[in-house]
């Protein structure tokens, strides 16, 4: 990390001032930064470099088809789509309301919530929310979601023998490098449900598919309890809030409640399922970033998903692009696409219990495995160093002090 920060410092980016605002069709960010120092950077920072269309931080030349397409999709698309997204939002917002009236929350850890919320008003919310979470993606372009199924002991309809054979070879293998003891990884019910869901991070779409499949509780910023309509939606579905930033001893708290909460889901099949990106952050899709150890303290099972977002134009990845353009610009695309694969239920052995580091590397590396993605070392650290270089950041971010969580 040192040596990036001072390759990175000693040579700085080129900057134009007449750089244009525009949310849409701001300049190419080559402009910014020299190409010898942007192709180092994308070498460097391999999983967050956007390859699509819309290049660099979605701030690329386009074709005079492109800027056709686009214009017409911001003045006929967009405010459609907008309408209905709001007005499916605020239906569920009213809903969580109306099942939340005089029910106290559930208060623990500086945590509020109702995820332990039982009888009808759990129900209502569980199945709407389900429901309007696929809406919503629906609205913004996902028609259809292509969700492939492993299994350990069959042939998905999707997958050939071949695949399943190799699949078990890999397996194989992958225990004997690992030094690790698989033999009933992938065993019955006896042992369980899992604890918790373990996802790769590509997208805030991540979010609104798994509400839509499962509707677990999420790790969340505590800001987000404060939001207008999302707020209490993140309350119905128990979010875990946590400081990012925070440099205070809460995050033990948080680790806490969130292991507890995991060991109940895998006791207790009526309980809320966890979900967490052990990434900690979003990449551009190909890549698989070091997982945190949190979601396997708790020593449960767990449920790998691998998600894809295949793409011609843009790409819903939301790596090194900003938040406001993204939106406007996934609204701009008339269809999306996302590819869900669900792999077997992954028991861990007693020597992965013992180390939760072990655990997370074998999952990871399981996941690489059967979705294709390259593995690799960098984290949020250099996230934000590759944004703060290409955003034109003389004085880059004190990363190494920074809370990476």
């Amino acid at each position: 990390m040192e040596t990036e920060l001072k390759d990175l410092n000693s040579n700085p980016p080129k900057f134009n001032s007449s750089a244009d605002t525009d949310p849409v069709h701001d300049s190419d960010p080559t402009s910014h930064v020299s190409s010898d120092h942007l192709e180092d950077l994308e070498k460097k920072f391999a999983a967050y470099v956007r390859c699509d269309v819309y290049g660099v931080m979605g701030r690329g030349e386009l074709p005079t088809k492109e800027k056709v397409l686009l214009g017409l999709a911001l003045v006929t698309l967009v405010p459609i789509r907008v309408v209905f997204g709001m007005a499916i939002l605020v239906f569920y917002y009213l809903i969580c309301k109306i099942c939340t009236l005089c029910y106290a929350p559930n208060r623990e850890e500086e945590q509020e919530d109702y995820a332990h919320m039982s009888g009808w008003r759990r129900a209502v919310i569980v199945q709407s929310g389900r429901t309007v979470s696929r809406m919503m993606l629906f609205v913004l372009g996902f028609y259809w979601i292509r969700e492939t199924s492993r299994s350990s002991n069959t042939d998905d309809k999707s997958t050939s023998r071949f695949s399943v054979l190799l699949y078990i070879l890999v397996l194989t293998i992958s225990s004997f490098f690992f030094q690790c003891e698989k033999e009933g990884k992938h065993q019955s019910e006896e042992m369980g449900p899992p604890g918790v869901i373990i996802s790769n991070h590509v997208s805030y779409l991540d979010i609104l598919y798994h509400m839509s499949s499962s509707f677990p509780s999420f790790v969340a910023k505590r800001s987000v309890a404060k939001l207008p309509l999302v707020g209490l939606i993140s309350k119905c579905l128990g979010c875990v809030y946590v400081q990012r930033e925070s440099k205070s001893s809460d995050f033990k708290g948080v680790s806490g409640v969130v292991t507890d909460r995991i060991r109940e889901a895998h006791q207790n099949k009526s309980a809320p399922i966890m979900m967490l990106f052990p990434e900690g952050t979003t990449t551009n899709g190909d890549f698989l970033l070091p997982f945190k150890t949190g979601g396997f303290l708790a020593r449960a099972p767990v449920l790998p998903v691998i998600l894809r977002y295949p793409y011609q134009r843009f790409s819903p990845a939301w790596d090194s692009i900003s938040g406001v353009r993204h939106v406007i610009l996934l609204l701009c695309q008339f269809v999306n696409y996302m590819e869900v694969t669900r792999l077997p239920v992954y028991y861990p052995s007693q020597q992965e219990k013992d180390d939760p580091k072990l655990y997370a590397n074998n999952v990871r590396r399981l996941m690489a495995s059967e979705g294709n993605l390259i593995l690799s070392d960098i984290g949020l650290a250099e996230k934000r160093i590759y944004h703060a270089a290409l955003n034109g950041n003389n004085s880059l971010p004190s990363v190494m002090h920074q809370k990476d969580d």
